[in-house]
């Protein structure tokens, strides 16, 4: 057990969630389970700050600069379920080029928290299309959601692929 009062009272709500289900948390086999579930928990929602923008020098491309397969996980706030899946992040530069990085960790903060697909879609661009001063960006995600695979349906094939266009890139299809 934890000494910070937040996390132990989280770990006493595993328990308790744990005996509403049937289950005994002081077994021996899920006496650690609430102080593990919470562990994960708080990994999973914490979010770093993100890093400054800073710009790479010289002259930037007219083209499209694209970050493909960018992995990520998340926690939907549906069904405290996670769901993971791959970003691609492009930008039509405008005087200047970001770092490769920058576009992976953008993706990577906003996936932390509790979180809708279409939401973390949506705050990648915008984040983007506020920081670098690019004529366009485009984020496309598509992900697997265990609410949909694990449970309910329980089809492991099927993806959400959800899109967001910013700038000269709204024409764009999907």
């Amino acid at each position: 057990m934890t000494d910070d009062p937040s996390l132990r009272r989280a770990e006493g709500a595993v328990a308790e969630m744990l005996r509403a289900l049937g289950e005994d948390p002081d077994s021996d086999r899920l006496r650690a389970t609430p102080a593990r579930v919470v562990a994960t928990f708080a990994g999973l929602l914490h979010r770093d700050p993100l890093p400054p923008v800073s710009f790479v020098d010289g002259p930037a491309p007219r083209e499209l600069v694209l970050v493909r397969g960018i992995p990520f996980q998340a926690m939907c706030e549906h069904h405290l379920l996670p769901f993971r899946g791959v970003a691609h992040v492009g930008y039509l530069p405008g005087e200047q080029l970001v770092g490769v990085s920058l576009p992976v960790r953008v993706v990577e903060h906003f996936a932390r928290g509790l979180q809708l697909q279409e939401r973390l879609t949506e705050q990648v661009a915008d984040w983007l299309d506020a920081q670098l001063n690019a004529r366009g960006v485009g984020v496309v995600i598509e992900a697997e959601h265990l609410c949909m695979s694990f449970r309910g349906i329980g089809d492991a094939d099927t993806r959400l692929r959800t899109s967001a266009f910013r700038g000269e890139l709204t024409a764009l299809p999907a």
